[in-house]
């Protein structure tokens, strides 16, 4: 078994340290914030300032994919997550009498909870186990080398390879990399079998790496140019659900609107516009925000129950889907060290994939750690299953969004091909079998490439786009007139 030092305790790391466990491996996580998560969920939520982690108080969906993890592999942290208020719903209960099941329709059910519910179960799961020690407050300064470089200070608590050489021969004739062997901390060296950077997309790594001395890695970057503006709100006292219609996400050709149900009737309510939309600013102003987001059918539905606010308006922008690899023409890059979630793959929130990829990468470290987690061909393993496994999803993350911001920027409505695949979605709101194929592609079980090009899927929707010649996708929301009019108060 191996001893893991893992960089982060935030879903990743919290993930991939309680699956190793699992599996009879011991693991470190060494975490920034001198706290953990508890079940005060909205004192944490609303009250807690994580600058480290500027997506904590926002939206966030687990699909079918994290909850099939959490279920199959973590049912205790499942169990907790229900306990704590999260709620399940199945993407065929849009329809009032629920399609005849079919193999595979287990997978199309969506866990509605915030962040928080998912970080304390799976703390609450972590202090029960004893192969996993948690040090918050000691965040990783630096990594230790084969041959000692950025080396010294004291070795604590690991059970790994010491100051070994380079693990194993590089995979398949490449130049051998550089092993890590441990990590630093302002109070001492930790030496280990693996190091998991979960550390996020600005966790520092890529500076440690250099310190140590090792190539560059590649990253690819796609711009999305969309801002999202963010508040919640908790359901009136004695309602538990909110309404089932009309669909939770509508996207004109400026902007957009989508309503993300939580826990215990908390939810929220999102409107995304382009970063060079001169109205933006307006948005950040609560009467603004609502009044907009009332121009849109799911923001008037769910806020016309009476609810109540519980945040003020929650800006993010800039942001944009990037790609992080530590391989190249020459292989691996380094040896002994391994990226999850956001360290490999950083996807914009419109597709909500982000929680589901972290949890396979965890999944797939803590299935592999046994197989000389301090080679270069371990390395080179992972990478290819990386590229495999979850590329395919943040290569589909960058297309949808590259039409939704070409959208938003030109102001254009849909036609030909674009026009098609949004009657895609629309048709699947009248038609169980065209939703079926949908949420197999939204929960992450069919690639798009598969689901879409079913014949009788393809024959449904031409039938469907047929039979309205008129056609014209998400003509529902505000002109832009009105827009206008809304956010100029």
């Amino acid at each position: 078994m191996a001893h893991l030092l893992i960089i982060g305790g935030g879903v990743g790391g919290l993930a991939t340290a309680l699956l190793a466990a699992r599996r009879g491996h011991t693991a470190e996580v060494f975490e920034r914030e001198a706290r953990a998560p508890g079940t005060a969920l909205d004192r944490d939520f609303f009250g807690w300032r994580r600058p480290t982690v500027p997506q904590a108080n926002q939206p966030h969906a687990l699909l079918g994919a994290a909850r099939t993890v959490l279920r199959e592999e973590l049912p205790d942290v499942h169990a907790e997550m229900l306990r704590l208020g999260a709620r399940e719903r199945h993407e065929l209960d849009w329809f009032d009498v629920r399609p005849p099941a079919r193999p595979g329709d287990e997978d199309l059910v969506m866990l509605q909870a915030r962040r928080i519910v998912l970080e304390s179960a799976l703390v609450t799961a972590l202090r029960g186990e004893p192969r996993v020690v948690a040090r918050h407050g000691e965040p990783v300064v630096g990594l230790l080398a084969g041959d000692g470089r950025t080396g010294g200070g004291r070795v604590m608590g690991g059970r790994g390879a010491g100051g070994r050489a380079a693990g194993g021969a590089a995979a398949g004739g490449a130049e051998a990399p550089v092993r890590v062997t441990g990590v630093t901390t302002q109070a001492g060296a930790y030496r280990g079998d693996l190091v998991v950077d979960a550390g996020g997309r600005r966790g520092g790594a890529e500076r440690w790496l250099a310190a140590v001395g090792c190539r560059p890695g590649t990253v690819e970057r796609h711009r999305t140019g969309l801002a999202y503006f963010c508040r919640w709100y908790r359901l009136p006292e004695g309602r538990e659900e909110g309404p089932r219609r009309p669909w939770a996400v509508t996207g004109g050709s400026f902007a957009g609107c989508a309503v993300f149900p939580a826990d215990n009737g908390v939810f929220a309510v999102t409107l995304f516009v382009h970063t060079g939309d001169g109205t933006r600013s307006a948005l950040r102003d609560p009467d603004v925000f609502e009044a907009a987001a009332r121009s849109f059918p799911p923001g008037a539905a769910w806020l016309g129950l009476g609810a109540e606010p519980l945040s003020g308006v929650l800006a993010t922008g800039g942001l944009d889907n990037r790609w992080s690899s530590l391989v190249d023409e020459r292989g691996p890059v380094v040896a002994g060290f391994v990226p999850v979630g956001d360290a490999i793959t950083h996807t914009n929130p419109t597709l909500g994939q982000g929680t589901s990829l972290t949890l396979w990468a965890a999944l797939r470290v803590a299935r592999t750690a046994h197989r000389e987690p301090g080679s270069a061909r371990f390395a080179a393993d992972h990478h290819a299953w990386a590229v495999r496994t979850l590329k395919p999803w943040f290569d589909f993350q960058v297309v949808a969004d590259g039409a939704i911001g070409e959208r938003f920027a030109t102001r254009a409505g849909r036609t030909g091909t674009a026009r098609e695949v949004a009657a895609l979605f629309d048709c699947a709101l009248e038609d169980p079998e065209v939703m079926r194929a949908r949420a197999r592609v939204r929960h992450l079980a069919d690639p798009p490439e598969r689901a879409y090009a079913d014949p009788e899927i393809r024959a449904r929707v031409a039938t469907w786009l047929s039979a309205r010649p008129d056609y014209a996708p998400h003509e529902a929301g505000p002109s832009r007139a009105d827009w206008e009019k809304l956010t100029a108060g």
